[in-house]
């Protein structure tokens, strides 16, 4: 019998001819392509186009605003009353409200002398102020309590404050901190993180705001960076927190007497909290809520821009992730729990609602991180695989040059970084358009609560900087790949080969550029690297 040899027959497909896998795969993609895919990708690019007008229309708005307050609106101590207190010999300090100072910490082993030391430093009678040190931290060197006990020694009215655990985080200690017998006494609360470090002066010039207008819940200082200059990662950062305190922090409070709480640097009036239900921790943004839950009770806040307190930018990628993770998603499960209050609330006018609800919750907070992601990472990548959908030139670069145009106002000396902030805030959209849907959806990360870690790298050239490397070692590369760059990445340069290749537009320019930002964020390397 003769040896036949075995043949795989590929089957026949719509007209019956053999074909190879490959070629069977391209006429599915096209029978699919034509009623599905394109319909589908064109929504998608309507709605980015959508969003993007959304937030140019939101930029244009400030940016006019802020050229008014900064020709035509009067100084904070001219719209409101501001008289100095002084010190006065025949009273003595009876004229000076009771100050209590809170400064929440975990573990912050780097950088906790610099608060409590400034806070010791602060000029105000030792015999109306009371310095609050809430330790949660798990260290048992107990540095923390030592130093505070070096300060008492000195004639400091410095109190140090544990917890058996961490319940409710940083709200959780403030909240605690404030049930304390000898802060009944207290008129004003100042809150300053560890790392903070406030001026001598910082009372006498935000304290008579507070003390002669009982309107005013919150007076808020501008936070100025004193590691700004340590790598690119830090001016990066440098350059969107300066935008949101030059125009989105003074805007809010020029135009409705809202804007949110940082956290940090700012005082508050303590029967403000009290009316407004005390500290929550049902989101991340313990500080947003509460500030949202003061305005819609009719307290009003100021801000001053031209008192800063000295801060630490997080300078480890590691760092600087886990905090935009939390700064994204706490304000969107905020807006999900507190929209429908919002609307209903009768204490405050219509417009200040729209003004809340809209410009500083849904464009700020959510559309912003998903028209930078979706539309630069996802949608304008896949219109180059399906050129069918065209994408008009007003959106893909016009739009986005003005809006960048607009966010440069707030650090003028890093114009000429424009170029790699685009990128990496490219880069950084992908995590923050996922924890604003963890944070929407409130999935299993919403309430993850990380201390964003300082090197204490700010301080002199004295400083704590034992072991810091500018650059990543090579043998600790697989301890630092972040997937989710790196498969955006890949993504971003087959898209690319393909414009290069069969593209018209010359996309492909930006997309190997993003597609290296991508890549070196996923290998992690960026920002200030710290061996373990």
């Amino acid at each position: 019998m003769d040896d036949v040899s075995p043949k795989f027959v590929l089957p026949e497909t719509f007209d019956g001819v053999k074909m190879e896998i490959t070629g069977q795969l391209g006429m599915i993609w096209e029978l699919v392509k034509a009623p599905v895919i394109v319909p589908l990708l064109q929504l998608a690019v309507y709605i980015c186009l959508l969003m993007s007008l959304m937030l140019l229309c939101e930029r244009v708005y400030m940016g006019i605003v802020i050229v008014l307050v900064k020709l035509f609106w009067k100084k904070p101590d001219k719209r409101y009353k501001f008289e100095p207190i002084h010190d006065d010999e025949e009273v003595g300090s009876s004229n000076f409200p009771v100050v209590l100072v809170q400064i929440p910490m975990f573990n912050e082993r780097e950088v906790y002398k610099l608060s409590i030391g400034a806070a010791s430093g602060l000029s105000w009678p030792s015999d109306h102020l009371v310095i609050q040190v809430l330790d949660d931290s798990t260290d048992p060197t107990q540095m923390v309590e030592m130093e505070c006990q070096r300060w008492a020694s000195k004639g400091i009215n410095i109190r140090y404050q544990i917890r058996e655990n961490r319940v409710g985080y940083k709200a959780g200690a403030l909240k605690e901190g404030l049930k304390r017998s000898y802060v009944k006494h207290c008129e004003y609360v100042v809150i300053f993180d560890a790392d903070f470090q406030p001026e001598p002066d910082f009372l006498r010039r935000s304290i008579p705001f507070l003390v002669h207008n009982p309107n005013i819940a919150l007076v808020q200082a501008r936070w100025r960076f004193v590691n700004s200059d340590e790598c690119l990662l830090t001016r990066m950062q440098e350059m969107s927190l300066d935008y949101h305190f030059t125009v989105e922090q003074e805007v809010g409070s020029s135009t409705h007497a809202f804007f949110g709480f940082n956290g940090t640097a700012g005082i508050w009036r303590i029967a403000a909290i009290n009316e407004a239900g005390g500290w929550k921790d049902r989101t991340t943004v313990e500080d947003m809520d509460l500030a949202v839950r003061a305005s819609l009770r009719g307290w009003k806040f100021l801000y001053l821009g031209d008192l800063q307190v000295k801060s630490e930018l997080p300078s480890t990628f590691r760092a600087f992730r886990f905090q935009q993770h939390r700064w994204s998603c706490g304000p969107a499960n905020l807006f999900r729990k507190m929209v429908m209050e919002i609307i209903r609330n009768k204490k405050v006018r219509f417009w200040k609602k729209m003004y809340v609800i809209y410009s500083f919750f849904f464009v700020r907070k959510v559309i912003a991180h998903w028209v930078t992601f979706c539309f630069y990472c996802v949608v304008l990548p896949l219109t180059i695989l399906v050129p069918e959908v065209k994408v008009p030139i007003w959106g893909s670069v016009y739009i986005p040059s003005i809006i960048t145009v607009l966010n440069s106002v707030g650090t003028p000396r890093s114009i000429h970084l424009l170029f790699y902030w685009i990128l990496f805030e490219n880069v950084m959209s992908l995590h923050r358009t996922k924890a604003t849907l963890i944070g929407l959806f409130e999935a299993g990360r919403a309430n993850e609560w990380v201390v964003t870690a300082k090197l204490g790298s700010g301080q002199s050239a004295k400083g704590n900087t034992k072991g810091l490397k500018r650059f990543p070692r090579i043998f600790k590369l697989p301890d630092r790949l972040n997937t989710l760059e790196l498969g955006f990445a890949a993504f971003l340069f087959v898209c690319g080969c393909y414009d290069y290749v069969h593209g018209k537009n010359n996309y492909f320019i930006y997309l190997f550029l993003q597609t290296m930002s991508f890549f070196i964020s996923g290998l992690g390397w960026i920002g200030t690297y710290v061996p373990s």
